[in-house]
């Protein structure tokens, strides 16, 4: 019975007292357990807490860091690529343009020759096309010297003159010079 006598009797001093945080006869035991507690705490971070914050921010950084060096060596293609690609490109083009001269000359040599011979033909078919055309124009210029001698013959018949052959023939060639 005695330890509910002095539980009462501390329960009793403890209420006169205050709050037992403010009685500055606990206060050294107090700071005790709090810097038990702070020690433990800083040693849990440190020890514990504070190398894994740091192997993740350090493995973070590494990450991001071989991402970015990744992404610039990518960059860096890309503009390889693209440059490699414009070169092909103007190459290309370069090469449609030779090919294209190369075609349109083969093609003038060919058109060339082709009018050539188109020109050959049509100065040969004029040739042989005047040449008929001198001789129907002779055989017409004969024919017409004959029809008109014959017409001459036969008008001075019909009128009662006399036929003179030589007469005619000189008028006839007269009439047809202009």
């Amino acid at each position: 019975m005695a330890s509910t006598e002095t539980v009462a009797a501390a329960a009793g001093e403890a209420a006169e007292k205050g709050m037992p945080q403010l009685n500055f006869a606990t206060w050294p035991n107090q700071i005790f357990w709090v810097l038990v507690a702070l020690v433990l705490l800083w040693l849990v971070l440190t020890q514990i807490a504070m190398p894994r914050i740091g192997g993740v921010l350090a493995m973070r950084k590494g990450t991001i860091g071989g991402d970015l060096a990744a992404a610039e060596e990518l960059k860096a293609k890309a503009k390889a690529a693209e440059a490699a690609y414009n070169k092909a490109l103007e190459d290309a083009r370069a090469e449609a343009a030779k090919i294209i001269a190369a075609t349109k000359a083969e093609i003038q040599k060919d058109l060339d020759a082709a009018t050539a011979r188109a020109d050959a033909e049509i100065a040969a078919k004029t040739a042989e096309s005047e040449k008929r055309i001198a001789e129907i124009r002779a055989g017409a210029a004969a024919a017409v010297s004959e029809v008109a001698r014959d017409t001459a013959a036969a008008l001075i018949g019909a009128l009662g003159g006399h036929d003179d052959a030589k007469a005619i023939e000189a008028a006839v060639s007269a009439r047809l010079k202009g």
